[in-house]
């Protein structure tokens, strides 16, 4: 199935689709060669949007929590995935701590967590569970509407080595953002491989350093396509620490805004696009005190955020100085069954695994998706996304559209590489 597009798509995607097509020997050599200097993170996930004209990712997450929202088709790609992973890290790997997130009352995110033990168990591993709750001090089971049950078990620290009641583990796998900051349980291990490593919790981990690092790869990609990079690279730029309810402040953003949104303009008019460009606010860590809003005017900034403050129930004194980004705004022109829809890539290692759309009935084409309410639709990789039909008209076949999507969430996802070398507080130095 290839989603319903309102756009014709006879521009520069099917032209990037195309070309993709054609270059796919060279983009996957491309891509191994890039692995040989590079490391992958563990897992990620990656949303992307199609604007017809443009296809870029928007976020990137290096804890994904859907995995329940996978196929069971797509189990053994992302079972063979997981054993790569594993045994390219830790071969003699036996048992696995999966760290889940500390509130876990959320069935979704539970049925996400059963995923997960279930694809490293198949890979063959002993998997449990540790909670970072302090107030679970023996085992805790959680029942899952399926009538299954989940184990959570408090940690237990002896000293540099974390795991359980009669249970030490390889491997630590966390599945949980650290944007509460890093519990001191899982500082410092000693001989055990935590997955990811701390720096890429959003503790550390900051948006603009990660689209500074995409930026860098999409100019490589484009390079070797011969293309522009603005055709899969959102613009953005840094904002620092902005006090949301100081006026003074507000005019510094707006200023900002109104550059980012001249550059966009300026793009529209170079591809033709009869269309108001957006911009996209939003907090450069993790979900940082403000959710992502969207601005057409920078004169319409402040009333943005007021209404923004307004639907989270925050007056002016209790908004908190936040570090800001903005991100060039890119539509969803994809639709299920009439509802706002954006693709979603799953990697483990350096493998695309499935994905799924997020579909919202009640959001608009420049909005984001990720909100309550949204859905998730994995119809995206009913078909095979590894092998593409050479040949076939552009926007016509279901492989076609999704190998196109499971390359830039690659592109993504070798973005995250760079960016937790260069923020690696253990990386070597040379001069």
């Amino acid at each position: 199935m290839v989603p319903h597009l309102i756009t014709a798509l006879t521009g520069p995607i099917n032209e990037l689709e195309a070309r993709i097509l054609d270059s796919m020997p060279a983009i996957e050599r491309w891509f191994r060669l890039e692995w040989m200097e590079h490391t992958p993170p563990f897992y990620s996930s990656v949303d992307l949007r199609n604007a017809g004209f443009k296809l870029a990712p928007v976020a990137t997450n290096l804890y994904p929590g859907g995995f329940n929202n996978l196929t069971p088709e797509m189990l053994p790609l992302a079972v063979q995935a997981a054993m790569a992973a594993i045994e390219k890290i830790c071969p003699e790997a036996k048992n696995l701590l999966l760290i889940p997130e500390r509130h876990v009352r959320n069935t979704f995110y539970l049925a996400n967590v059963q995923r997960l033990v279930r694809i490293f168990t198949q890979a063959g591993l002993n998997v449990r569970l540790g909670t970072l709750d302090p107030a679970i001090t023996t085992p805790n089971p959680l029942t899952l509407p399926d009538g299954t049950e989940l184990l959570l078990e408090p940690l237990l620290r002896k000293g540099g080595r974390l795991g359980l009641k009669d249970f030490d583990p390889c491997t630590i796998l966390l599945n949980n953002n650290l944007s509460a900051g890093v519990p001191r349980v899982i500082e410092h291990l000693y001989e055990q491989y935590l997955l990811p490593p701390l720096h890429a919790g959003w503790t550390v981990r900051r948006k603009s350093k990660h689209f500074q690092s995409y930026e860098e790869v999409a100019k490589k990609f484009a390079k070797l396509l011969g293309m522009d990079p603005w055709l899969i690279n959102p613009m953005y730029a840094a904002a620092g620490s902005v006090d949301l309810g100081d006026s003074v402040a507000l005019d510094g953003l707006q200023t900002q805004v109104d550059a980012l949104l001249g550059k966009v303009r300026r793009k529209y008019k170079e591809y033709g696009i009869n269309e108001k460009p957006f911009v996209v606010v939003k907090a450069n860590s993790g979900n940082d005190g403000l959710g992502p809003v969207t601005v057409r005017d920078a004169k319409d900034l402040a009333a943005v955020i007021q209404r923004a403050s307004d639907k989270m129930g925050l007056a002016a004194s209790d908004r908190q100085t936040t570090e800001i980004i903005l991100q060039e705004g890119v539509p969803t022109y994809e639709r299920v069954n009439d509802a706002v829809a954006e693709p979603v890539v799953y990697m483990i290692d350096r493998y695309v695994v499935g994905g799924f759309y997020r579909v919202h009935a009640d959001l608009g084409i420049d909005e984001s998706l990720n909100a309550p309410g949204a859905s998730y639709v994995p119809l995206a990789f009913a078909e095979s996304h590894h092998l593409p039909r050479r040949g076939e008209k552009p926007g016509a076949s279901a492989p076609n559209r999704f190998y196109m999507y499971g390359v830039i969430g690659r592109l993504a996802m070798l973005a995250a590489s760079y960016e937790l070398e260069a923020t690696d507080p253990d990386a070597e130095v040379y001069d």
